[in-house]
């Protein structure tokens, strides 16, 4: 009996030993490199087993995190997350002896160095982001061997050259991110296989060639975002066959006109986005069945006709952009319901009076049409209206010789004596003002969807900006999510230096992944192209530091506009959602000469004494000498590549028809 006690005893303390698995010895001593390489040994301690029960690393909400299967003896890691945590360096190739890995997520960090070709060896991956990092390099063909992969993510990094071929065999992909990758050239046939693509982020590259007709195949598409790209339309027809669509973007467009046809049953659409997509022709009446949609922008295209009577049926909508086309009628009163809270029609020959709706309406934009607001808007709003429309209800016309004002912020006088006039109003989604002594005006139009800090169109800081005797000019910027308009009202004829202040203060310069963003807009001036892509971060030489650019500008009719622009370009999310668009701090305007000096027929436009100011503790002046040249489309056509849609042209723009600066 004892020694069947002893026997029983024995057998029990082998069934406890095993039951208390082990992890693979391989993978412990290569997770242990990865920890300390990256000095991250005071979060995860492995002086115990990294699979073990109740690892407080295991637990799914945990950063890092290490979870492991148990299946079999021994235990394999099958999940590594590394979270915003900033670690730095090169992905080191120990990571590769993970081979049972199925999710990897070392996203928002400061990762630099190539994707190593071995990661190819991860064949079990499902889940994989690498998004938001410094990497750089080519994307690798080896990513093609992860077929099992449901989501890829390796957006905001600084890779070079085209997306792999390879990629195409990732059948089960239903996830792609690669926004602001860097990746260039066209988008791979090889593409086409990829049927159960559900998300496709891909704005803000340098990806070539025609809009791929075989994304109409993707029957399972949600979400399609191809902003700021240098594709070229139209928009295929068989886009048409993409019922499941719940937000469709794309912006940008160059090459052919494209038309609304390809809408037809996408009724799950919330958001549409078509701005800057050289759309011609009416907008359909079968829009108006899109019962889902919250958000519609079909701004800064070509498109004619009327305004369908059926968006009465948009029950949804709340806010409509329309603004920048060459829509012509009247605005029909059912438009305006009560769910909507912004609505912009500018710059559209569209006439009679403003629905009495209006009223209920948060923010609303007529300026540059011939719509009647008297009574809807006060008479100081109104005038606006007129005088930009080259009526002669103008104040003050042509007595004005300068404007100054601190955009999104309240008046101050300079270090050497501007008195900048306050413009701390709060504007919405599509907003017109007027200051309150007309001599200058400010119009807004844009919503930054999904920002978790709601819309806000005003930027502040309570840092100190360096570089500048003005630090509190630069403290407050107005930003925007599409276009912002600040016109001159009153001015006398003439030539005019124009200074444009500005200081990136939402996007920091830190060692941090927060210090990875990039905004990209453009600038215009009387309508001509002056800043392209502009990047005040880097002009300035970091965040925070003051940057002013100085241009020459003929006003020959009372009116001077400056435009800011945003083309799609620059990081969307960096540090959070809808962290993008045209930011400025301040504009001053001063009359050089009486005589403008501008022949109608005139292709030099403007001289840019660009003076970057902060880039040392004392003052480094950086100056260069340019002039853009303007010519006619050999084509004959009326838009160009380099330039987005403008408005309809009125008289108090400079000779739009004969420079044929649009797009």
């Amino acid at each position: 009996m004892e020694f069947l006690g002893f026997t029983l005893l024995v057998l029990g303390l082998f069934r406890l030993v095993s039951a208390q698995q082990t992890t693979d010895p391989n993978e412990v001593a290569a997770l242990r490199t990865i920890i300390n390489y990256w000095n991250l040994g005071s979060k995860i301690n492995l002086t115990m087993d990294p699979c073990s029960q109740n690892a407080p690393w295991g637990a799914e909400d945990s950063n890092p995190r290490v979870a492991c299967d148990c299946s079999s003896n021994p235990c394999h890691i099958t999940h590594l997350k590394i979270y915003a945590l900033d670690i730095k360096g090169e992905i080191p190739k120990e990571l590769f002896e993970l081979k049972e890995l199925m999710d990897l997520n070392l996203g928002q960090n400061v990762l630099n160095g190539s994707i190593p070709a071995e990661i190819g060896q991860l064949s079990k991956m499902q889940y994989l982001s690498l998004g938001i990092n410094n990497i750089t390099g080519a994307v690798p063909s080896e990513l093609g061997n992860l077929t099992q992969l449901l989501s890829l993510s390796f957006s905001s990094n600084n890779f070079i050259g085209p997306l792999p071929k390879e990629l195409g065999n990732l059948t089960s992909l239903q996830q792609l991110y690669i926004d602001s990758s860097g990746v260039s050239g066209p988008i791979p046939e090889e593409f086409a296989n990829l049927k159960s693509l559900q998300i496709l982020w891909a704005s803000d590259n340098l990806l070539t060639g025609k809009l791929p007709e075989y994304f109409g195949t993707f029957t399972e598409f949600k979400v399609m975002r191809l902003e700021g790209t240098s594709l070229e339309g139209p928009i295929p027809s068989s886009f048409s066959g993409l019922m499941k669509l719940e937000d469709l973007r794309i912006g940008d467009l160059g090459g052919e006109s494209s038309s609304l046809d390809f809408l037809d049953n996408q009724t799950s659409l919330s958001t549409l986005s078509l701005r800057n997509c050289r759309l011609s022709g009416q907008i359909p009446d079968r829009l108006g069945q899109f019962t889902e949609l919250k958000y519609l922008d079909l701004s800064f295209n070509e498109l004619t006709g009327r305004i369908p009577t059926s968006f009465r049926g948009l029950s949804s909508l709340q806010f409509l952009y329309l603004g920048n086309n060459s829509l012509s009628g009247e605005l029909p009163a059912d438009t305006i319901t009560p769910e909507l809270i912004a609505l912009d029609v500018s710059f559209n020959p569209l006439s009679g009076n403003l629905p009495s709706q209006s009223a209920t309406t948060k923010s609303i934009n007529v300026v540059g049409t011939s719509i009647n607001t008297n009574g809807l808007q006060d008479n100081k709003v109104a005038g606006m209206l007129d005088c930009l429309q080259g009526q002669t209800k103008c104040k003050n016309k042509g007595s004005s010789t300068s404007f100054s004002i601190k955009c999104g912020g309240t008046a101050q006088k300079s270090a050497s004596g501007i008195e900048f006039d306050d413009d701390s109003e709060t504007l919405g989604a599509a907003t017109l003002y007027t200051s309150t002594d007309n001599r200058w005006a400010v119009s807004s139009a844009g919503n930054f969807i999904s920002n978790p800090n709601g819309n806000r169109y005003i930027a502040t800081t309570d840092s100190q900006i360096t570089g500048t005797l003005d630090s509190e000019l630069y403290k407050t910027s107005r930003i925007s999510p599409s276009s912002l308009r600040y016109y001159g009202l009153g001015l006398k004829n003439g030539k005019y230096s124009v200074e444009l202040h500005f200081a990136e203060i939402e996007m920091d310069d830190s060692s941090s992944w927060r210090g990875l963003g990039r905004r990209l807009f453009d600038v215009y001036i009387q309508g001509v192209k002056v800043l392209e892509d502009f990047n005040i971060q880097k002009e300035a030489g970091g965040s925070k530091k003051a940057l002013v650019r100085t241009f020459e500008a003929n006003v020959t009719n009372t009116i001077m506009e400056v435009h800011f622009f945003w083309a799609g370009k620059g990081t969307c999310c960096i540090p959070y959602q809808s962290t993008y668009g045209p930011l400025v701090s301040a504009i001053h305007a001063s009359q050089v000469s009486e005589d403008a000096g501008a022949s109608s027929n005139s292709k030099h436009v403007g001289r840019v004494v660009g003076i970057a100011i902060g880039v040392t503790a004392g003052a480094a002046i950086l100056s260069s000498v340019f002039y853009l040249w303007w010519k006619k489309d050999p084509q004959g056509n009326r838009r160009r590549r380099d330039s987005p849609p403008l408005r309809r042209r009125t008289s108090y723009t400079v000779n739009l028809e004969e420079l044929n600066i649009l797009k």
